[in-house]
C-alpha cells in the first residue's frame, strides 16, 4: 500500500510509478473539461442560490429537495425520499457495473439563517459577482462571465460556499462525464441533507433504517473549507458539537435604574464574573477535567507540525495580538474540545438602549467535541461548574419563594449534536483519495487531520462502519455561516477538477 504523508503538503515523496491513473479521462483533459464546464456551472450555482435553503422551513426543504431530484433524475440516477419524523432526505443512486463497489456522497443542501440588514447586497439569496478593486469588493454583471472567468472574481449568496457550491462542483463532475459517456469504476450513491445546520435531528435514525440502500465503502463528504493555505485539502475528521443555554436572573422585571441602581444587583455583573471564569487568562477553559482524556503523542506533534503554518501569519491573518493557549500551534488546537460564548443577551443597545437593570441575561455556549470527549460528560462539567460558582438552578422561570431564598438563580439547558469522528489517514480511503488528486494537483495537496467544525457524519461511521473524508472546496476566507458569504470561482472551478479526478479514479 502507498503510504501516505499526513498533514503536508501532498506528494513530494510519492513515485509516480506509485500512481495509477485511469486511462479514461486524462489531467488535460480533466482540466479542459472543466474549463469548458465553468460558465455553465456558474449559472447553475446561481439558480440554485436563489432557492432559500433555511432548514427551519418545510416550504423551503421541498424546493430544494424539488430541484435536487431533478437534477439527479437528468443524470440518470434512481431517487428515493427517505421519511423521517422531520424533514426528508434525498437518496440517489447509479448503478454503472453489476457487482462494483459503492461509493456514497454526502451533500449538505441547507443553509445557516441570514441577518439580511448585515450583508452589503439587497437580498442573500439573489447572488451577486463581485470582483475586488483595492480593498473593496464591487459588484459586475454576470454576463461577464460569457467573455472571460477571472478566477479571482467571487459569487457573493448564502450557502454559496457552504455548501451549495461543493454540491454543484460534484453535479457538474457528473454531468461531464454522462456528457463523454465515461462510467467511473464504481456505483455512485449520494444522500442529501436538508437541515444539517440543524444538527441533522432525523438522520442517525434514517441511516439505521436504510442501512442497505445507504452501504458503501467509502464515505465522501462534499462540505467545509480548505486549509488556510487554499490549497486542495482532504480531512480526515471533524470535532462534534453540543450547545448550552444559561439565564442568569436579576429581578423579576426590569427596574429603573435610577430608583433602584445602587439597591437591586444587576444580574450582568454576575454573569461576566461566571462568563470570565470559565477561562484562565491563557485562553484554557478552567473547568476541571475539561480536556481529560485527549492526549498528543510525540509522533501526533511532528506529523501535525508538518503543515506548513506561521502561527504570526494566522494571527495576522485573523486580526489578533495573541492566541488561545490551548495545544502548541493551530493544527494542535484543532485536536482538543473547545468552549465557546456564541450570543449574549441582555436588554437592549444601540438606538434601543435604555436606563434599566435587567432581569436575566441569556448566555449561548457552544462546545467542539473530540472521540475523546462526549458530549454530556462536557455539559455536566460545565453545570457543575455553575453549581460551584453558587448558583441554584432552576427548570425555568424562578418563583416568588426561590427569589426569596437564593441570591444567585440560574437555568441550564443542552442540546447535543453532531458526534466527532476520526479516519486513520494512512488507510484505502486515503491512499484512493491521493492518487487521484496528485494526478491532477501534484504536490498541491493538503491532508489534514480534522477540521474544528462539525459535520453529522458519526451515523454513517457507526451504522454502516464507513470511512469517511471531506473533499475541501471552498476559499478558507469564504465568510461561512456569516454576512457575505462567497465561493471564489478558481475554487469553484478546482472542485469540478477534483471531482473529476475522483470519479474516475479506478477503486
Amino acid at each position: 500500500m502507498m503510504k501516505i504523508r499526513v498533514l503536508i503538503i501532498f506528494g513530494s515523496c510519492l513515485l509516480l510509478s506509485q500512481i495509477t491513473s485511469s486511462q479514461q479521462l486524462s489531467t488535460s483533459k480533466i482540466n479542459k473539461a472543466a474549463d469548458n464546464k465553468l460558465v455553465e456551472t456558474i449559472f447553475n450555482l446561481r439558480h440554485f442560490l436563489r432557492l432559500q435553503n433555511d432548514g427551519n422551513f418545510p416550504e423551503q426543504i421541498a424546493q430544494n429537495k424539488q430541484w435536487c431530484d431533478s437534477v439527479f433524475t437528468a443524470l440518470e440516477f434512481k431517487t428515493k425520499t427517505i421519511k423521517t419524523e422531520g424533514a426528508p432526505l434525498l437518496f440517489a443512486e447509479k448503478k454503472f457495473h453489476e457487482n462494483a463497489k459503492n461509493i456514497l456522497f454526502y451533500l449538505q443542501i441547507d443553509g445557516q439563517p441570514v441577518d439580511t440588514t448585515a450583508w452589503f447586497q439587497a437580498n442573500p439569496f439573489e447572488p451577486v459577482l463581485k470582483e475586488k478593486k483595492e480593498d473593496d469588493w464591487t459588484a459586475i454583471d454576470f454576463k461577464n462571465i460569457n467573455e472571460k472567468v477571472d478566477p479571482e472574481w467571487r459569487i457573493f449568496a448564502r450557502s454559496a460556499s457552504d455548501s451549495k457550491g461543493p454540491a454543484i462542483a460534484l453535479i457538474s463532475a457528473l454531468q461531464i462525464l454522462q456528457s463523454k459517456k465515461i462510467k467511473p469504476e464504481f456505483n455512485i450513491k449520494v444522500i442529501m441533507d436538508f437541515q444539517e445546520e440543524l444538527g441533522s435531528p432525523d438522520l442517525p435514525k434514517a441511516v439505521e433504517e436504510n442501512r442497505d440502500l445507504l452501504q458503501a465503502e467509502m464515505l465522501f463528504i462534499m462540505d467545509g473549507t480548505r486549509h488556510l493555505s487554499n490549497l486542495p485539502t482532504l480531512t480526515y475528521g471533524a470535532r462534534g458539537i453540543a450547545t448550552a443555554t444559561i439565564k442568569v436572573f436579576g429581578p423579576k422585571y426590569g427596574l429603573h435604574s435610577g430608583q433602584y441602581g445602587n439597591f437591586a444587583p444587576n444580574p450582568v455583573f454576575e454573569a461576566s464574573k461566571l462568563i470570565g471564569g470559565l477561562k484562565d487568562e491563557n485562553g484554557r477553559v478552567s473547568i476541571p477535567d475539561f480536556y481529560e482524556g485527549v492526549t498528543l503523542t510525540e509522533a501526533d506533534k511532528s506529523r501535525l507540525a508538518l503543515i506548513p503554518e506561521n502561527i504570526d501569519g494566522i494571527k495576522q491573518y485573523l486580526g489578533i495580538a495573541r492566541r488561545d493557549a490551548v495545544g502548541g500551534t493551530y493544527q494542535e488546537a484543532l485536536q482538543y474540545p473547545s468552549l465557546n460564548v456564541r450570543g449574549l443577551k441582555a436588554a437592549w443597545t444601540g438606538k434601543e438602549v435604555r436606563t434599566i437593570i435587567p432581569s436575566e441575561v441569556v448566555i449561548e455556549i457552544d462546545m467542539r467535541l473530540v472521540p475523546e470527549t462526549s458530549g454530556k460528560r462536557q455539559m455536566s462539567l460545565l453545570k457543575n461548574y455553575i453549581l460551584g460558582k453558587g448558583y441554584h438552578i432552576v427548570d425555568s422561570i424562578p418563583s416568588l419563594a426561590e427569589r426569596k431564598l437564593h441570591p444567585k438563580l440560574a437555568s441550564f439547558s443542552y442540546r447535543l449534536g453532531s458526534l466527532p469522528f476520526r479516519t486513520e489517514m494512512n488507510s484505502p480511503i486515503g491512499t484512493f483519495l491521493n492518487k487521484a488528486m496528485y494526478r491532477v494537483f501534484g504536490d498541491d495537496v493538503v491532508n489534514m487531520r480534522t477540521t474544528g467544525g462539525s459535520q453529522p457524519m458519526a451515523p454513517f461511521i457507526r451504522t454502516l462502519n464507513v470511512p469517511a473524508v471531506s473533499i475541501r472546496i471552498p476559499n478558507p476566507d469564504n465568510s461561512i455561516h456569516g454576512p457575505n458569504e462567497n465561493l471564489r470561482l478558481g475554487n469553484l472551478k478546482e472542485g469540478i477538477v477534483s471531482c473529476l479526478a475522483i470519479l474516475t479514479e479506478p477503486l
